[in-house]
């Protein structure tokens, strides 16, 4: 299916996934990434998918999802935590640029959750901006403890979640898009060695496809 086709949140998650497929098999195309769509893009940009994700250099959407110029509107913070300008991205993203699909990517070793629960097991706290980073990744590793998941894969989990669920709550535009069935959030686990990305939460995303 060509990019420019896709209208659903299940299109836009099957074209998305098929990239990472091909990333991990190691056969990836490089899609739109030459001149020709280079000169396309420059009268407008008509992404498929808002991806959400966190900064880490080893967690270049493009690459891992294979994909190219004007595919995915880009959005990357510290252990995708999330602050107004992530939420006015995201919804411009969604509203004005009519993308179906809204990713949060986290990934596994993943330095923001871990100082998160260092800070909680030490007492100590980063100083710095780098304080706010870990206090917003906090709440995630304090809901996984009270639900008794203590492993970094289900701290890591539940700060995936712990997002998705709150772009929603914050974003009245995000979650009406949802609703009404225009869009999708899913939440995928990224694995640094294998170079796939698991789902760990979908919300208005078919749970077949979610599964596929």
């Amino acid at each position: 299916m060509s990019d420019n086709k896709i209208k659903t949140p299940s299109e836009a998650f099957e074209l998305l996934m098929s990239g990472n497929q091909r990333f991990v098999a190691g056969t990836p195309e490089h899609p739109n990434q030459d001149a020709t769509r280079r000169a396309e893009t420059v009268p407008g940009q008509q992404p498929f998918a808002v991806l959400f994700g966190c900064s880490d250099s080893r967690l270049a959407a493009e690459i891992v999802f294979d994909r190219g110029l004007g595919d995915l509107f880009v959005v990357r913070t510290a252990g995708h935590v999330v602050g107004a300008e992530v939420l006015g991205s995201i919804e411009y993203g969604v509203d004005v640029l009519g993308c179906p699909l809204v990713v949060v990517l986290g990934h596994d070793s993943c330095g923001a959750v871990g100082a998160a629960r260092a800070a909680l097991e030490d007492g100590v706290a980063p100083g710095g901006y780098v304080r706010d980073v870990v206090e917003r990744v906090t709440p995630s590793v304090l809901a996984a403890r009270a639900a008794g998941r203590t492993e970094p894969d289900e701290i890591l989990a539940e700060h995936i979640r712990h997002t998705v669920d709150l772009l929603l709550d914050r974003s009245r535009v995000l979650a009406e898009k949802v609703a009404a069935g225009q869009a999708a959030v899913v939440g995928l686990c990224y694995r640094l060695a294998e170079g796939n990305a698991q789902v760990v939460a979908a919300r208005g995303l078919d749970a077949a496809v979610a599964a596929s």
